[in-house]
């Protein structure tokens, strides 16, 4: 059997494709080959048409299925990741009645909260983890509050990977771990949270079906297939949001091991068996992929907003296009650590959670006109996003999780090895990397829902360690007094 897995980010869609049996990557891709568009009608906002994605994926799998060991009727079960937080909202045709509200979109901050007043911070805490602060059902009331006409004629509120998920299948459903990251689940319940529907006045009657993430979503429908060049009926069988599949591709299932990514945005994910949270909340829990009321997993999550779309505002605008990552890497490398005093703050992307979603913007430090270059805002630039990974990390060891150990996909940020040993350094974590990305694991994951895999070790087949990282003695102690200028700095602009 072969294994598709799609995977709905910002900035592209991926795609792969897997033999099962071995859980070789038979055939990888993206579309489009340049980011795509945020549209950003207002400041603070953050818009995509949800068609976008579909049609990226319909481009990007159409690049696949012209390898020749790919054979599209031995395609057995499709799995889906996707950007977390966004609003989809669709009539009852299934079609969207306005662009999506998508992660980095800060306009519902004050409605959040609000609501964390109103229903009580430590009932918000307690119930939902989390404070309603920017997700999803705060995105939703804005709807609520700002375009009446729009949320009476929607059908349903959906996350993206739901929305993509109704246009293979047909069918309108969603999981818990995608209702927790909305901040529609109550965890102490274990229900639809109707404390927070009624804060906000959403009809519980628009709330898609709740299916399992693992198991049986709906099948390919006819006209879907016609389009992707596909066999009717496939299953989809999988259905997580990014930072959960991330970890999950990882095979970061179990209390204490803990993933990252430095994609658009950076996380840093880690996974607890506590119902726990951290009383600023500053960090975020959601219900991970194995999560069950029998069994908790709570993915512990760390997001900072401004990391890869910093480092590619980077590359644009100061590079001005003219030299590659790898290249960029290169300049940044000859620059001695601690970037001879320049500081960056990588939080030009929206309101940042582990700052109490406060917006300081992104903010450039210490040059001097005679002594720094490019190269000395490229490493401080890598370096600023590696501290803003430490002081979220301090976040999590105060709630008593372990960071010793991170496993990241070999992709973004973490194919510099200055960015590896300068997080590995700061951190004293040792930074383990594979060979893998939220569409192989979204694949593995369709392996798992459609019983392929008996187990989630057997969905590991071929899973190899390509790279490890090191704290190298002589930087933590070079960086470790650079790091607190930068935090004492930091918390002076907030």
């Amino acid at each position: 059997m072969q294994l598709l897995g799609i995977d709905i980010g910002s900035s592209s869609v991926k795609a792969a494709i897997i033999d099962g049996a071995t859980g070789r990557c038979l055939a990888a891709g993206q579309y489009p080959d340049v980011e795509m568009t945020i549209e950003a009608p207002q400041a603070g906002w953050a818009e995509q048409h949800p068609d976008m994605w579909y049609n990226n994926f319909k481009q990007a799998l159409a690049r696949l299925m012209k390898n020749p060991e790919v054979k599209a009727d031995q395609i057995g079960a499709i799995g889906i990741s996707y950007q977390m937080h966004g609003l989809v909202l669709v009539d009852k045709a299934m079609n969207p009645l306005r662009n999506a509200i998508i992660w980095c979109d800060s306009r519902a901050t004050g409605i959040g909260a609000q609501a964390f007043k109103g229903l009580g911070e430590e009932w918000c805490l307690s119930h939902l983890l989390n404070s309603p602060g920017n997700f999803t059902a705060s995105k939703l009331k804005w709807v609520i509050d700002n375009q009446k006409a729009i949320y009476e004629k929607a059908a349903h509120f959906m996350l993206p990977g739901d929305y993509i998920a109704m246009k293979l299948t047909g069918e309108v459903n969603t999981t818990v771990s995608g209702l927790s990251e909305g901040i529609f689940w109550d965890f102490k319940n274990d229900k639809l949270s109707s404390e927070l529907l009624a804060q906000y006045g959403i009809d519980a009657a628009k709330t898609p079906q709740i299916v399992p993430t693992f198991g049986d979503q709906g099948k390919l429908s006819a006209a879907a297939a016609a389009e992707l060049g596909l066999k009717a009926g496939i299953p989809v069988t999988y259905r997580a949001g990014d930072q959960p599949n991330n970890a999950f591709s990882l095979n970061v299932l179990n209390p204490g091991e803990v993933a990252a990514t430095a994609g658009t945005s950076g996380v840093v994910y880690a996974i607890s068996d506590q119902v726990s949270y951290d009383p600023h909340s500053r960090v975020n829990a959601f219900a991970h992929v194995n999560h069950t009321a029998a069994a908790k997993r709570l993915g512990v999550l760390l997001c900072i907003n401004g990391t890869g779309i910093q480092y590619s505002w980077m590359k644009r605008e100061v590079g001005k296009n003219q030299y590659s990552y790898p290249e960029l890497n290169e300049k940044a490398a000859m620059v001695p650590p601690g970037s001879e005093g320049v500081r960056v703050f990588p939080f030009g992307n929206g309101a940042e959670r582990v700052l109490k979603n406060q917006n300081p913007g992104a903010r450039i430090s210490g040059i001097n006109f005679n002594q720094h270059h490019d190269g000395h805002l490229f490493r401080a630039a890598q370096e600023g996003i590696a501290f803003s990974f430490k002081y979220g990390m301090e976040v999590m060891n105060g709630m008593g999780i372990s960071t010793s150990l991170i496993r990241a996909g070999s992709a973004n940020l973490f194919l510099s090895p200055l960015f590896r040993k300068t997080l590995a350094s700061i951190t004293g974590a040792t930074i383990e990397l594979y060979n893998t990305d939220g569409a192989i694991g979204a694949a593995r994951g369709a392996g798992v829902g459609a019983n392929y895999y008996k187990n989630f070790s057997e969905a590991f087949v071929g899973f190899e360690k390509t790279m490890e990282a090191e704290p190298v003695p002589q930087m933590t102690s070079q960086l470790g007094e650079v790091y607190e200028s930068w935090k004492s700095e930091l918390e002076n602009m907030i």
